[in-house]
């Protein structure tokens, strides 16, 4: 399997597999700087992984504040254990926003895969997948 012959931004020689005759990995190919531009475009767009920290930590701020005031004596228990169980409600459908996401972006990666596989097979070169061998 060929190492990557592009340098990079620290001066070092890139440890990256080469994904075609060039001899660069997808980083340093010019034949993905649109793929790359497109998926870097995304990202930005997203603020990754569509900004949930921010959303997770303010359901565990609360969570954590409805359970000091049960403590307190502060909110009835039936009526945090129903609020608890809505918030736990909202994290659960942030997890599934992100599997969602993350499927999506795999999805991408792989029909580009399937797309430089196609094009070489074309010109008969073969490759041995790096992953999972």
């Amino acid at each position: 399997m060929a190492t990557c012959r592009g340098i990079t931004r620290s001066g070092e020689r890139c440890r990256g597999v080469a994904v075609d005759s060039t001899g660069l990995c997808y980083s340093h190919s010019p034949r993905h700087a649109d793929a790359r531009r497109r998926s870097a475009s995304k990202g930005g767009r997203r603020g990754g992984r569509g900004r949930p920290v921010v959303n997770l930590s303010n359901l565990k701020q609360r969570l954590e504040g409805l359970a000091e005031d049960v403590i307190a004596g502060k909110v009835d228990r039936g009526n945090a254990a129903v609020a608890g169980q809505l918030l736990n409600y909202a994290i659960g459908a942030i997890r599934a926003g992100l599997r969602a996401k993350e499927v999506e972006e795999l999805e991408g990666q792989l029909e580009e895969l399937r797309e430089m596989v196609e094009r070489d097979s074309g010109r008969g070169e073969v490759r041995r997948a790096s992953w999972g061998a």
